[in-house]
């Protein structure tokens, strides 16, 4: 599903991935961990195709999406790519259902359809009735219940996820961590997450350990 070949990243002199070598399979769920500054959330969003390694290749799916134009990259990244960040990134002037149908618009499916799938994605979530409401109107939980829908919509490849729950109480930790096995049993995607939450790496079914650029 996705695998890098000797992915490396610097920023001016200092060298942030000495070398990457990396392979998850269809629906894998693997955690990433390490101290802060071992090159986590660089390598994160190398792999979401959100920046570019100095060297090395990336293929996802068969593809190697930065030899693609940037008007490709980025239908690819919408059609086959899903986020979750630590603070929701959801647009206040949006409600749920609509921040959720954002990702599906923009790869130009149908308001009829896009609403049709976000629905189906609120009621596996058991947010029915917060479809219509803003994000300041809902819980922290209930708002990265929302993010996570919105990275499910376009039915992506694999989903990236970075501190999911750093944000949230230990209750809603515990309720999202359980999410993303029910979501993986469900809709068959691949997630890499990067977390500092020990609970949550033990779970996955794979931990991966970096340091100094490396995994290790």
């Amino acid at each position: 599903m996705l695998v890098t070949k000797g992915i490396t990243k610097s920023f001016g002199d200092l060298q942030i991935l000495k070398g990457i070598d990396l392979e998850i399979t269809d629906g894998e769920i693997v955690s990433i961990v390490g101290s802060s500054g071992a090159g986590k959330t660089t390598l994160l969003q190398i792999l979401g195709t959100l920046d570019r390694p100095d060297d090395g290749e990336l293929i996802v799916d068969g593809i190697n999406p930065f030899s693609l134009s940037e008007k490709q990259l980025a239908k690819f990244r919408n059609t086959s790519l899903g986020f979750i960040f630590q603070f929701h990134q959801l647009l206040p002037e949006f409600d749920a259902i609509e921040n959720i149908q954002l990702p599906a618009l923009i790869k130009g499916t149908s308001m009829h359809q896009s609403k049709k799938d976000a629905t189906r994605l609120l009621s596996i979530l058991g947010l029915e009735d917060r479809a219509h409401h803003k994000p300041n109107e809902l819980s922290g939980g209930e708002q990265q219940r929302i993010a996570v829908a919105r990275s499910l919509i376009n039915n992506p490849k694999v989903i990236f996820a970075d501190e999911p729950s750093g944000n949230l109480d230990s209750k809603n930790s515990t309720e999202l961590h359980q999410l993303f096995f029910d979501l993986r049993d469900e809709f068959k995607q691949s997630f890499v997450i990067v977390t500092h939450n020990e609970e949550l790496a033990n779970m996955t079914d794979r931990k991966l350990t970096m340091s100094d650029g490396l995994i290790v």
